[in-house]
């Protein structure tokens, strides 16, 4: 059985089988052949430590990819990756695009691919993700005497967006919780244009497929890194920023064209991925199969899932742990305001900013009723009604850190005056970290970084 990987830089959940006022139609095609899951999260809402919670079945920490990879980050040990794993098994492994868990120097060495399609692509380059979509065609036409594992990753909706003129801003939304105004929905427009190009390159990949009789032998998966690089979304664990897009077609889906509620982790797409190619899952998995939910076995394989920061541009160290009606987010830091700098530059930051967005002050505790605040505005942590509820969340995100040894465990001590303080997890030697009250991760002023 070989394995299709098709990703996405910072698409969240913004495309038609969601909902999103963006014509999709590939993916909506797409959606209709596979399991959609409504209710799928990252592992991180910052891209490397994302696709490292993806790619290794493991939390960030524990794998130990806390920021991002150009910026000098990397995993502990780069055999506990897919590829690496993959090939163990005997399977071919081939790279088209966008990876972010290593160094673009270092991705044959490091994740150990052995065929490299097309070069990585920046934000919003259109024509590069054009061009490697046919690079994976070509792949795909080829014959091939053992199992592949293909990851294409397409970066058409990572900030700077592109500006083709394909949407017209006058007839868009911006999505929830952004303001509608002219910058906005400029904003927005041009992010869907990204989107629209998405779907064109994931539309020629699966042409290919149908073309080549791929279908019959292969498991598809399209899925994304975190949300959108807008604010309050990327970079933030609310589940604007943690929600992701997850659809799995593969032979004899019994679930094909339906939509599942079950709460999912990007953690459990390795072990799903497993049982579906019928390889014996590595010991060091945190998530679990999907299966029992894609064969009608089961309504749900969990009951929470969790998801962290630690260092973006900048060091903003939080966890949150989510149930399906509760989310309890917690900052482990002195600053107790968002870093600017971990939003991307655009627009609507810029909107946010000249409101005073990033002065404002919050809580060191936050907790959510997702049924009755699905957009996660009302701060319940001192709610008197939801102590236990609290207290509950709190013991489970404390078991998962000491279950893992994250390293955030020894942030918190007493200062001489008695104050609680926070210790800061050190960034890697020579890695690359803004200061936290630098506004733009664009700068090159020497005075912005650490």
């Amino acid at each position: 059985m070989n394995i299709i990987l098709l990703h996405t830089h910072d698409l969240g959940r913004v495309i038609e089988p969601y909902g999103a006022g963006v014509r999709t139609p590939n993916l909506m095609a797409l959606a209709r052949e596979s399991t959609l899951f409504r209710h799928c999260y990252c592992t991180a809402p910052t891209c490397s430590p994302s696709r490292a919670g993806m790619l290794t079945g493991m939390l960030p920490h524990s794998a130990g990819l806390l920021g991002l990879a150009h910026r000098g980050f990397h995993l502990k040990d780069y055999s506990k990756h897919l590829v690496r794993y993959l090939g163990d098994q005997g399977f071919e492994t081939a790279l088209c695009g966008i990876q972010h868990e290593a160094p673009s120097d270092k991705v044959q060495e490091w994740l150990g691919y052995e065929k490299i399609l097309g070069p990585e692509t920046a934000g919003g380059d259109i024509e590069g993700d054009l061009e490697n979509a046919r690079a994976v065609c070509r792949y795909l036409r080829e014959p091939h005497n053992r199992p592949f594992f293909l990851s294409y990753g397409m970066a058409s909706t990572h900030r700077v967006y592109p500006k083709n003129g394909r949407v017209d801003p006058n007839y868009v939304l911006p999505p929830f919780p952004i303001p509608d105004n002219a910058q906005t929905r400029q904003d927005t427009a041009e992010l869907y244009q990204g989107v629209m190009a998405v779907d064109d390159c994931v539309g020629m990949v699966l042409d290919a497929i149908r073309e080549t009789g791929r279908e019959e032998d292969s498991i598809i998966v399209f899925t994304t890194d975190h949300g959108v690089a807008f604010p309050n979304m990327k970079c933030h664990l609310y589940d604007t920023g943690i929600g992701v897009a997850l659809m799995l077609r593969y032979p004899g889906n019994p679930g094909k064209g339906t939509a599942t509620d079950a709460l999912c982790s990007h953690l459990d797409l390795f072990p799903t991925l497993c049982e579906l190619a019928g390889l014996q899952p590595p010991p060091w998995l945190q998530g679990v199969s999907l299966c029992p939910v894609l064969e009608g076995r089961a309504g749900q394989v969990r009951d929470e899932l969790f998801a962290e920061v630690t260092y973006h541009a900048a060091y903003e160290p939080m966890r949150c742990v989510r149930t399906r009606r509760y989310k309890y987010i917690r900052f482990f830091d002195d600053l107790d305001s968002f870093s600017p700098s971990n939003t991307d530059d655009g627009p609507s930051k810029t909107v946010f900013c000249e409101a005073g967005y990033f002065d404002r002050p919050h809580p060191r505790e936050l907790l959510f009723d997702l049924t009755l605040d699905p957009v996660e505005r009302v701060n319940l942590a001192e709610d008197p009604q939801l102590q236990d509820v609290l207290s509950g969340l709190r013991v489970r995100l404390q078991g998962m850190m000491e279950e893992t040894d994250d390293p955030l465990l020894e942030a918190e001590y007493t200062d001489e005056t008695g104050k609680k303080r926070y210790r800061r997890i050190p960034a890697p030697k020579d890695s690359i970290v803004n200061r936290q009250l630098c506004l733009s991760p664009e700068t090159h002023d020497p005075a912005d970084f650490e």
